[in-house]
């Protein structure tokens, strides 16, 4: 498969191109367009238990949309929920990736998608959960972001704060601890940043410009309540 990112910025689309025969995995909801080529299945990643596991487990949707070019060459144009950016990457069987919930968006299809536990303090406190995803296997990944995607590549015992919230993926050589962000609880809290991610390579970081929690919290105060 073939892809390119179009339109890059905020409101993305990215084109697959796939031969006859060929067929990629997808978000639910994720096809915008396709040629009357492709053929649109729906299926359980993993199988029903791997499906369960990630519907519960991480909150991702139970099912994926299997994109099919069943009767000849063709293209599908894919889009992410939210407005943001939109990067490609190329796994090639020995590196992994950890993504937050709502970072993937498509991938080839030997690419391996499992949910995977964190530690009860990562789980607690850096604000994904207990369960993210680990993206394994060889081919294309596409990931999609909540604003404009940054990539954050450290070297060997290089260290790296992210706020939790501006996660999107991270490859699995790297390490991290969650830390207060403040060297006071009074104080990390009334910073507005709680908790952060202490990150230290080798590997590379990818991080969000916008926070979805806040953006949230920015949206209500709109919402009249009734009383």
């Amino acid at each position: 498969m073939k892809s390119e990112v179009l339109y890059p910025g905020a409101f993305p689309m990215v084109r697959v191109d796939l031969t006859a025969g060929e067929h990629i995995k997808a978000e639910s909801g994720a096809m915008v367009a396709a040629s009357p080529t492709i053929d649109i299945e729906s299926k359980m990643e993993g199988g029903f238990l791997g499906a369960l596991s990630r519907k519960f487990l991480t909150g991702e949707k139970f099912f994926f949309q299997t994109l099919r070019a069943s009767r000849g060459p063709g293209e599908v144009l894919l889009a992410p929920t939210v407005p943001g950016e939109i990067v490609v990457l190329e796994l090639d069987g020995v590196n992994e990736y950890m993504v937050q919930k709502d970072g993937f968006l498509a991938g080839a299809d030997a690419v391996k998608i499992e949910s995977q536990m964190q530690s009860l303090s990562r789980g607690l406190l850096g604000g994904e959960g207990f369960f993210i995803l680990k993206i394994s296997g060889k081919g294309t990944l596409i990931l999609n972001s909540f604003g404009a995607i940054h990539k954050i590549e450290l070297k060997p015992d290089q260290e790296y704060i992210v706020d939790n919230s501006h996660l999107v993926a991270w490859s699995a050589t790297t390490s991290y601890n969650i830390e207060r962000a403040a060297s006071g609880w009074v104080a990390s809290f009334t910073s507005g940043e709680g908790f952060v991610c202490r990150f230290r390579g080798p590997g590379v970081v990818y991080i969000q410009s916008r926070n979805p929690g806040g953006f949230g919290n920015w949206i209500r105060q709109f919402i009249p309540v009734s009383e």
